[in-house]
């Protein structure tokens, strides 16, 4: 006897592995089968002994499909009910359920006896079928079945004894024998309809002999054998069988359409009459309009590319280079302006173009020039708005944040107003940046241009509390971008030797010309530690060393042009103390030194501020927003007092602020930001693109031949050219440009546009639109 329990505790075995064991049992000669089962499918199915013996399954608790193709020689006890598909496919093994049988009992039996001791669900018996070459199935159900039973039944003998069910209209359920060309259906109780091709009729001698004759064997397996009595008054019983070729030949039946059929004969109104409104018309797996599959759709621009994606100030590169392409330089110049007014200054000089690090060209070769494409509007003009909102902006700082809020403030129509305590707005970009990355008369031409959108500048203005009151009384909205200009250092022993790297670089660019020692050491190795040590050697050090606890995070060119000039890096060096002759390590190690400078970052100042406790801050230096951008009702934040970046993050910022602004001073609702998803790399198609060599590069320009437009379309036509229903059609819009539109009168759904895009524009997707057929659409 083999017995298993495939319950350990809470863990279940998997149906795989039980019928896996059951095999090798089977194998290694075992007949005897006790399985105290949790649900598992197919138990006893085709499976036989190499001698011939018997195979005997006792089973609790089985799952679906329990006899499953059940081979002669085996015979199946199930203890209870079970669930659907009992006996599927028998092919001779005996099976017992000795309580209820779910939907499909019996379906598709061709031999075997199957012995239900309860209730039959939908379908049972459907499908069954007889070789003649082999004994007929039998399937007995002591009380009733669910509808469509025995449908499209074949051959086979079925008995329906109604035991218990009295309270049903039909023991055979609704639509019953739907189908059926072979076989006898033997029912003991009302049965409500049947085909016309069906007969019901009383039984014959012959019939009560076999159901007398099987009768005691199902009431034995079932162990009901009290029943006998009232179960063989043949009186009570019928059989339903269909019309033979004979009978259907002498009375021919009308010939009908498939709806017809459907309609009328199969099942009144169709088969899903009560929850659908069917047409019966056929479509084909290929079709268009309403029945296509799939559907494209033109998503042009949806996407960010990934050069947009990867720019703070998110510029559209791939917009400006759609211009080019239709010959519209001038507009693809102006097009930046929309985003910075920093062109040239930030994006063509001193900005590290995380653009070109996100771009898709770059991984086939060499990326966009974007940045020296950015320089081409540094000297372009804009005209100021023609409408002016009346409404006016202060704004605390006259740096790259700051000059972007104004920037688009101005743009809209406010009247904006920005206020620095230098003697120059610009900024780090006019105090800090060295004059050898950054051309002065570049920068004082952008700053002009912004004065010329109507920003008004008001240098040498210090920002107290009574001011800043002032401009709250007297702005419509308020942004504060005053940058960090407080060097931040550690409580290093000796830190009082240190010289602050943002007061020296601010020196060095007033043309103050500091003095340096001949040795210098600079601790920081990041953008402001490079400038810091580029303004020493301009100074006049003879060495400079700069140090840090990691890997530096200068940009690389920023590096090789500090060592190009003699300068060395150090890291990781975790500073102890500053003396008169140098810096200590906390491993010892010593630099020699007659100055130390400071240039590990800078922290806000912001003292002009009211005592508010709504006003939060992270490390009591840095302002935390709101999700607007704003600290206090109509008081918004931009730029490196939110947090430390770089400029092209500060100008990225000073567009969100100025937008919240805007919505402030409009009286409009809170909307998000808009902001796009990236493109997925696997919507471009690369390998449309040949390679060039770096030395092919020409005027910046001129790389629209290059550019993959991802996410934008490029007007190629490919699409229009490969499509091939000629679904696709192009549309010229009043402004030059273009939209591609498919005709779903044309369309098959075949994704070719999608498939041949280089940009990823088009996508292909499921059919998102309902056919109505259903009645809950007319609730």
């Amino acid at each position: 006897m083999f017995k298993i329990d495939t319950m350990k505790g809470h863990e279940r075995m998997s149906t795989q592995d039980l019928l896996l064991q059951i095999e090798e049992a089977v194998r290694s000669g075992e007949t005897e089968f006790e399985i105290a089962a949790s649900g598992q499918h197919d138990i006893g199915g085709p499976l036989w002994n190499s001698d011939g013996k018997k195979l005997t399954f006792h089973v609790t608790n089985a799952g679906q499909r329990v006899g499953s193709m059940c081979l002669p020689n085996t015979e199946i006890v199930v203890e209870g009910s079970t669930s659907a598909d009992v006996g599927w496919l028998n092919a001779g093994g005996v099976i017992t359920v000795k309580g209820d049988a779910g939907d499909t009992a019996g379906h598709c039996s061709a031999g075997g006896k199957i012995f239900i001791g309860g209730r039959a669900g939908t379908r049972s018996g459907s499908l069954m079928k007889h070789d003649p070459l082999y004994e007929e199935p039998e399937l007995w159900i002591l009380k009733n079945t669910g509808s469509f039973s025995f449908e499209f039944m074949g051959g086979g003998r079925a008995i329906v004894c109604g035991y218990d069910s009295e309270q049903f209209e039909s023991v055979l359920g609704e639509r019953a024998c739907v189908g059926m060309v072979g076989g006898v259906v033997y029912v003991r109780g009302p049965v409500s309809t049947y085909p016309k091709d069906i007969k019901c009729l009383e039984l014959e001698q012959e019939d009560i002999d076999f159901l007398n004759s099987g009768m005691d064997e199902f009431l034995g397996k079932i162990e009901r054998q009290e029943l006998k009595g009232e179960l063989s008054q043949w009186s009570q019983w019928k059989k339903l069988r269909p019309l033979t070729f004979e009978e259907k030949s002498a009375t021919p039946l009308k010939k009908m359409t498939m709806k017809e059929f459907r309609t009328q004969e199969w099942v009144k109104g169709g088969i899903f009459s009560d929850v659908a409104m069917d047409d019966f018309a056929v479509h084909n797996t290929i079709s268009n309009g309403l029945y296509r599959l799939r559907v494209p759709s033109w998503d042009n621009a949806k996407y960010a590319a990934p050069c947009e994606f990867s720019c703070p100030t998110g510029i559209p590169t791939q917009l400006r280079y759609n211009l080019i392409r239709q010959g519209r330089l001038q507009e693809a110049i102006e097009l930046e302006l929309q985003y910075t007014p920093f062109p040239g200054s930030v994006c063509g000089s001193v900005c590290p173009n995380p653009c070109m690090d996100g771009c898709t060209r770059g991984t086939i070769d060499e990326a966009i020039q974007i940045g020296p494409l950015g320089y081409l509007s540094a000297f372009t003009k804009v005209k100021k708005p023609a409408v002016s909102t009346g409404k006016k902006v202060g704004i605390v700082g006259g740096g790259v944040a700051g000059l972007s809020a104004a920037w688009q403030l101005a743009r809209k129509g406010h009247e904006v107003f920005v206020f620095d305590d230098a003697e120059k707005m610009g900024g780090k970009l006019e105090q800090v940046i060295p004059r050898g990355r950054l051309s002065h008369d570049l920068l004082e031409a952008e700053l002009k241009r912004i004065e010329e959108m109507g920003v008004k500048f008001v240098p040498n203005c210090k920002v107290d509390k009574d001011s800043f009151k002032h401009f709250q009384d007297t702005y419509d909205a308020v942004i504060i971008a005053n940058g960090g200009h407080e060097s931040r250092y550690f409580n290093w022993e000796g830190k009082e030797l240190l010289t602050m790297g943002l007061d020296f670089l601010k020196k060095v660019n007033r043309g103050e010309n500091p003095k340096v020692g001949k040795r210098v050491v600079v601790i920081g190795c990041g953008n402001s530690g490079m400038d810091t040590c580029r303004a020493a050697f301009d100074m006049g050090a003879e060495s400079v060393v700069a140090v840090d606890v990691q890997k530096p995070a200068a940009f690389a060119d920023e590096i090789q042009y500090v060592e190009g000039r003699g300068g060395k890096l150090v890291w990781p060096f975790f500073t102890e103390k500053i003396t008169k002759d140098g810096v200590y390590a906390n491993d010892g190690r010593f630099i020699p030194a007659d100055e130390v400078i400071v240039s590990i970052g800078e922290a806000p100042i912001l003292d002009f501020l009211p005592e508010d406790d709504s006003i939060k801050k992270f490390r009591d230096s840095w302002l935390i927003t709101n999700k607007d951008k704003s600290i206090l009702p109509g008081v918004f934040a931009a730029g490196d007092v939110i947090k430390p970046g770089r400029l092209t993050d500060a100008i990225g910022d000073g567009i969100k602020a100025a937008y919240y602004a805007d919505l402030y001073v409009m009286g409009k609702e809170y909307v998000p930001f808009p902001e796009k998803e990236k493109i997925p790399a696997e919507r471009l198609s690369k390998a449309y693109f040949e390679k060039c060599h770096h030395c092919q590069l020409g005027d910046p320009a001129d790389d629209h031949t290059r550019c993959v437009s991802c996410g934008t379309c490029r007007d190629c036509k490919m699409c229009l050219e490969s499509c091939p229903e000629k679904a696709i059609s192009r549309i010229e819009n009043e402004d030059g440009s273009w939209t591609y539109v498919s005709d779903p009168n044309k369309c098959i759904g075949c994704g070719i546009c999608a498939g041949v895009c280089p940009c990823g524009v088009w996508s292909i997707n499921d059919n998102p639109e309902p056919i109505n057929m259903y009645r809950t659409y007319n609730k």
